[in-house]
């Protein structure tokens, strides 16, 4: 919950304030020093410069920041930030679930998409003002069994693409670094997935599944989608040659995707996809294992936006 003023935490288009006790501490900053080019000590003296009340705690390796988060709010912070890229959100949401500390976010990594989704401003400061704003808004916590996101979640193709992009392509590359896995990838023999969804089955090469409306570099991939209505938005293409892809992101471009043929779009409660082959699965930009994976909403988290 963000501390809004005379410590009340107000949600955006809710009809309820939630009284803040007056002792417990209000903000951790949990930052990950890879997210961006500078070293760890730049970017910790910059947030330190827009948020010197906050408590600040980096980390040092995989999967710290989701131990982080959970100690943060355990230990009664309203409000706990994450400084990173989508990564870093996934990992700090998957620590926050379950408990009532809001995330915040502080956009430093290579793409951002969640930030973009909410109109999170690029700048630190403008974004460390929107945290302490104490605007507050529900929005689904979705699961790709057991693992939390809140953004989007890929399988195949997608997920195949962040497996073979490594950590230095992208900080060398940045998102070139995908677009050159992905050309690699699209020349293989794509995996045949079986998608099981509101009692019937589709076949597809891969499978995205979104909580938002954007993908990447502000794609709109998921028209009808809102990020507190309840439903999975599922997206399922055919193939993923160099032809297909390339008609995909044209019909991407120009908003008619979803009516294409190849392409299959609907919103479910839940979403089951299976294969004969090892194939990866993704969410919020990070690999998740392996097929077989169910989708579900798994409930509600309290985010800091405009």
């Amino acid at each position: 919950m963000c501390k809004g003023k005379g410590g009340k935490c107000l949600a955006s288009g809710g009809a309820h304030t939630v009284e803040a006790a007056p002792d417990m501490p209000d903000h951790a900053i949990i930052f990950n020093p890879n997210a961006r080019s500078e070293k760890s000590r730049d970017l910790a003296d910059t947030l330190r410069e827009i948020a010197p009340d906050a408590e600040l705690r980096m980390t040092t390796g995989p999967g710290e920041a989701t131990r982080l988060a959970a100690e943060a709010a355990r230990e009664g912070f309203r409000v706990v930030a994450a400084a990173g890229g989508d990564g870093t959100v996934n990992e700090v949401v998957n620590g926050l679930a379950g408990t009532q500390a809001a995330l915040g976010v502080l956009p430093v990594g290579t793409m951002n998409v969640f930030a973009k989704e909410h109109g999170l401003p690029e700048k630190l400061d403008a974004a460390w003002s929107v945290i302490r704003s104490g605007n507050v808004r529900e929005i689904d916590l979705l699961a790709a069994n057991g693992t939390h996101f809140i953004q989007l979640a890929g399988v195949g193709f997608d997920a195949q693409v962040v497996k073979e992009t490594t950590w230095q392509s992208k900080k060398n590359l940045g998102p070139l670094s995908y677009l050159i896995s992905a050309a690699q990838i699209a020349a293989r023999k794509p995996p045949r997935l079986i998608v099981e969804a509101g009692g019937r089955n589709s076949e597809g090469s891969f499978v995205l599944i979104g909580n938002g409306r954007y993908y990447g570099a502000k794609l709109v991939l998921f028209p009808k989608a809102r990020v507190d209505d309840g439903m999975l938005d599922v997206l399922i293409f055919k193939n993923t040659g160099y032809l297909d892809l390339a008609k995909y992101l044209t019909g991407v471009l120009l908003g008619r995707h979803t009516g294409m043929g190849g392409v299959e779009y609907f919103q479910v409660a839940e979403a089951t996809v299976r294969s004969e082959q090892e194939v990866p699965v993704e969410v919020d930009g990070e690999l998740s294992g392996a097929l077989p994976v169910t989708f579900r909403v798994a409930g509600k988290m309290r985010v800091c936006v405009p």
